[in-house]
């Protein structure tokens, strides 16, 4: 993988937690994901907190709500907060979960889990969700594959066993890193659950030139359908980018013209132990604490945009503002000329890829006759709030 970080070169990183000139928050809604353990049931092949052993490294939260309370009050009490659960497998700490929704009646939650004990859920649980990310690889066997046999189908067996008691949305989170992933894989869970976000995963030896043509050939299938489609075709990615291309405002206003994955303005992750870091597969790298939780301390993210990253010269900025921020820094900062080769320049060509095939069917023409449902939906899905929009 990539080589663990050093150094800082940016300037937030010199900011510090008691610079009352600098808000740690940019804009006014904050995201807690809270991670309320490490440890997972399952061995995901790919798992992202594989890198520096974070996975399995903490158990249970080590805090109370009390001193989450505190840390709120001090730092966050001007700003609309959601809370999305995290892990680990999050789960396994469902009296944290119950704990934290009774404490803050009046935040959303979401919950990213892997699915496999959701019927576990009780309705108090249930009845607050305003999203469930669900991790699914694609179709029966990706999935099984890197997830364990039988993973596929008692996942989808549990979200029907629970949908009639979720107050929110389910929405599958592909992590695209098989070349054998189809089309007809990617609408199978588009007609199963609400929505379907993936992101191309960021592993080398994933983008062959073989695999990058499967890929761009499924990703023309999929930007087709959403534009024959007479009800709006619910994949998160193409979604957003229709969006930041006909109502460009609405690709910077929330995330205040920085990455879209708000790493870099608005989304606190907090390990069981309190320690808070800006992007979940960083948090092996010490100097990218930004905050404490039982210290009672917050500093502005240090990832952030940097002259090194070539976002500003590439024709999709205007719509992508950055994709996977963790990404451009390792590429273009760090210096990591193979992890940019094999994984940061191939993800960028498929974005600039799926953005040219979203234009030759001239989505300002497309929103202006689509039906008022379906404009609202593509302009504000709640959805773009809990996942990072680009792929």
């Amino acid at each position: 993988m990539s080589t663990p970080i050093t150094s800082l070169p940016s300037r937030s990183a010199e900011i510090t937690e008691t610079d009352p000139h600098v808000s740690p928050i940019v804009g006014n809604r904050v995201e807690l994901q809270l991670l309320t353990t490490l440890t997972c049931n399952l061995k995901c092949t790919y798992c992202s907190l594989g890198v520096g052993e974070v996975v399995g490294s903490q158990g249970k939260v080590s805090y109370t709500v009390d001193v989450l309370d505190a840390f709120i009050r001090k730092h966050l009490s001007e700003h609309e907060v959601y809370v999305t659960f995290y892990g680990g497998e999050p789960t396994l700490n469902l009296d944290f979960i119950k704990e934290i929704m009774a404490r803050y009646p009046t935040f959303r939650f979401q919950l990213q889990t892997n699915g496999t004990l959701l019927d576990n859920l009780p309705d108090s649980v249930l009845s607050n969700l305003s999203n469930i990310l669900l991790s699914i690889d694609g179709g029966e066997e990706i999935t099984d594959g890197f997830r364990g046999r039988g993973i596929y189908r008692q996942v989808v067996r549990n979200a029907e066993a629970v949908r009639d008691r979720l107050a929110g949305t389910f929405t599958a989170r592909v992590t695209w890193s098989s070349e054998e992933t189809t089309f007809e894989e990617l609408d199978e869970l588009a007609n199963t659950f609400d929505y379907v976000y993936f992101q191309f995963v960021a592993g080398e030896g994933t983008y062959t030139p073989v695999a990058m043509e499967k890929k761009k050939a499924v990703i023309t299938q999929l930007v087709d359908k959403f534009f024959s489609s007479d009800e709006l075709y619910p994949i998160i990615p193409i979604m957003g980018i229709v969006r930041n291309k006909v109502l460009p405002a609405r690709a910077t206003e929330m995330c205040h013209g920085k990455t879209q994955c708000r790493v870099s303005t608005h989304i606190l992750n907090v390990m069981p132990d309190g320690k808070i870091f800006p992007c979940p597969d960083m948090m092996y790298a010490p100097e990218m604490l930004q905050g404490d939780v039982i210290a009672n301390w917050l500093k502005p993210s240090p990832l952030q945009p940097h002259p090194d990253m070539p976002c500003e010269q590439c024709e999709a900025q205007p719509w992508c503002r950055g994709n996977c921020m963790k990404n451009l820094y390792l590429a273009y900062v760090k210096g990591d000329q193979r992890y940019r080769d094999n994984v940061v320049e191939p993800i960028c060509d498929l974005v600039r890829f799926l953005g040219k095939e979203i234009d030759r069917h001239d989505p300002q023409a497309w929103y202006a006759t689509a039906p008022l449902d379906v404009r609202k939906t593509l302009r504000d899905c709640e959805v773009y709030e809990y996942v990072e929009i680009m792929p």
